[in-house]
């Protein structure tokens, strides 16, 4: 089957939201259907997302020679936190080699040399074959990747950000220092958190993602967003396709991103998003 190299999984559901059984059969779908990378974080319903997938991946030893597994640790990165962290979630996972390891957001202990070190001997002993940063802004990811050069140090090779029609951390600016260093975007929430399906329209939903973690509500409930998701409602009513549908689109299409990641709590979530790859009608946006 082919792979569908723009899309990635977000796990982000897995054991918090979803019960094992359904997180199984939306990994089994997702493989079915050409999708081979698979994120998730040590934060995620407190490392049980990390247990759900190390457990479907046990499984299936087959399939997961062909996935790539990334997961993220929080602050603070000290060697010791790192090696530590590191190892818990190797366990949870299965005890194979990390594929890809983020730092899940900045913090001041990620711009000591210590801690690039530690960094770098994770990827020579080959427990982590790959390091990257997530929620980095462009000036914090500017200054570790000199730390490293100026030290010979294994550099992050992958950033993730938040992505999507109403709020984006990436800048054509940012996309263009990537592109130029080699360093792989991937965006997540191209949903926005469900705030660009307008779900929300009448207050936060009872049980989604802004009622489970109301924190996130303050990312997308302002003007510039809600004017955003304006302007996608009108899209949508002009051009007949659904807003989840249209902000799918938006995403996956966009210079200079290589990767989207997606999740979700059904099968039919995973078919909205390969259906919005096939998605080729963009004059609709005028952006």
């Amino acid at each position: 089957m082919t792979t569908v190299a723009k899309i990635g999984f977000g796990c982000v559901t897995f054991g918090r939201e979803i019960d094992e059984t359904t997180s199984f059969k939306l990994l089994d779908y997702a493989v079915e259907h050409g999708i081979s990378h698979f994120d998730t974080a040590a934060a995620y319903a407190n490392g049980a997302s990390e247990v759900i997938l190390g457990k479907w991946l046990r499984a299936h030893p087959a399939e997961s020679k062909d996935l790539t597994i990334a997961t993220k640790i929080l602050p603070p990165y000290t060697p010791e936190k790192i090696a530590e962290l590191v190892s818990k979630s190797r366990e949870r996972l299965g005890g194979n080699s990390i594929d890809l390891l983020y730092l899940h957001r900045w913090d001041e202990t990620a711009e000591t040399i210590e801690s690039l070190q530690a960094l770098d001997q994770l990827v020579a002993s080959g427990s982590v074959k790959a390091i990257g940063v997530s929620n980095y802004e462009l000036p914090q990811l500017r200054w570790a990747l000199e730390l490293q050069r100026e030290n010979s140090l294994a550099r992050f090779s992958v950033i993730q950000n938040n992505f999507n029609y109403a709020v984006s951390d990436f800048s054509t600016e940012y996309r263009e220092f990537c592109a130029n260093e080699n360093i792989k975007t991937i965006g997540y929430s191209p949903l926005g958190a469900g705030f660009l399906t307008g779900k929300h329209k009448q207050g936060v939903e009872p049980g989604s993602r802004f009622d489970v973690i109301p924190g996130h509500q303050d990312v997308y409930f302002h003007k510039e967003a809600e004017v955003r998701l304006r302007k996608l409602e009108a899209i949508s009513a002009e051009s007949g396709h659904s807003e989840a549908h249209l902000a799918l689109a938006w995403a996956m299409h966009q210079p200079k991103i290589d990767r989207v990641l997606v999740g979700g709590r059904t099968t039919n979530h995973i078919d909205q998003a390969l259906a919005a790859l096939d998605h080729d009608d963009f004059a609709i946006f005028g952006d």
